[in-house]
């Protein structure tokens, strides 16, 4: 059973920072792609940022390239982080690390690609 573990939410004044962490615990895990997905109230689930196997490929969405920075902290993929800078109230949400063990090319923005989820960690942003 692989369990992910979101860490590292919370409030922030808008412009300020924050950092997300996602650690997969479990059987032997190596997942082909990490990814962050936000969900904000009545909204639809949405994309954040992924992240390769190799940490070589990087994906994110418009409206968080050059503000959020993802990274994996060791060679597996299993330890990912989410560093989140020049917060915006529209950013606030609930966020998610997936993780799935499948090729996922052209899918990484696809809620649907991924079988693992965390629980979630709030990020609230104040204007």
């Amino acid at each position: 059973q692989v369990q992910l573990v979101e860490s590292g939410g919370g409030s922030v004044q808008s412009g300020g920072s924050l950092r997300l962490s996602c650690a997969a615990s479990g059987r032997a895990f190596s997942p082909y792609t990490m990814a962050w997905f936000r969900q904000a109230p009545e909204k639809e689930r949405e994309f954040v940022s992924a992240i390769s196997n190799d940490g070589r490929t990087v994906y994110y969405s418009p409206s968080v390239r050059g503000r959020f920075t993802i990274a994996s902290a060791d060679t597996k993929n299993t330890v990912i982080s989410l560093q989140m800078n020049r917060l915006k109230s529209d950013d606030t949400a609930v966020y998610y690390c997936a993780g799935t063990l499948a090729w996922t090319k052209g899918k990484e923005r696809e809620a649907t690609t991924y079988d693992y989820w965390g629980q979630g960690t709030q990020v609230t942003v104040s204007s």
